[in-house]
């Protein structure tokens, strides 16, 4: 899952929000210095990693996409849900995505000082293209492919998934709709053990 899914899935606890979302920064262990709740983040990032990459209804998605991306099939799939989640975002939420949203980079830029500096860097594109709104549009799934591929040097061609999208979205969508139910369950039993 990428940037929104890591942020729903971490509930109301702004703690855990800041863990998961800075946790593909952290490396290894080195995280013993944030406090409890942050840890639990992180360690959640994790497990919903796990869980996601293991998961049946997963690689039958990225088995759409490896042939024309080999090991970044897993990078595209998260982008992909990522649109679903904020495409259907009403039916997970309550709250409107711009007021979600706006409250996550409010979090995020008021806790600047203790994101790790790779959280630093991305932050301010994150909140000036506006990425978690804007994943609901293929206009802002576009923007994320090129600017993934551009950070491989174009070797990934992840800038032309979202053709792999349009031509596969109904499937996608009934795979992520089918997914997300179960990884919600899961990752609300991990948050209710940590609690």
């Amino acid at each position: 899952m990428n940037f929104l899914a890591h942020l729903y899935l971490s509930g109301n606890n702004t703690d855990l929000m800041i863990g998961n979302f800075i946790a593909d920064h952290i490396k290894g262990n080195k995280f013993s210095h944030y406090k409890e709740e942050i840890r639990k983040g992180i360690l959640l990032h994790r497990q919903i990693d796990t869980f996601t990459d293991a998961h049946h209804i997963v690689r039958k998605s990225k088995r759409r996409l490896h042939e024309r991306y080999r090991h970044y099939d897993g990078v595209i799939i998260d982008i992909f849900f990522d649109h679903f989640l904020a495409k259907n975002w009403s039916t997970y939420s309550e709250i409107p995505l711009g007021v979600y949203v706006k409250s996550v980079y409010k979090l995020l830029e008021d806790n600047f000082d203790i994101l790790p500096e790779k959280t630093k860097e991305i932050l301010p594109y994150l909140t000036k293209y506006d990425w978690l709104y804007n994943y609901q549009f293929a206009k802002g799934i576009q923007e994320v492919l090129n600017g993934m591929n551009k950070r491989t040097k174009g070797i990934s061609q992840m800038n032309l998934a979202s053709e792999d999208l349009l031509i596969h979205y109904q499937l996608f969508e009934e795979d992520f709709t089918l997914f997300f139910k179960e990884l919600r369950e899961y990752c609300n039993s991990k948050i209710n053990l940590t609690t």
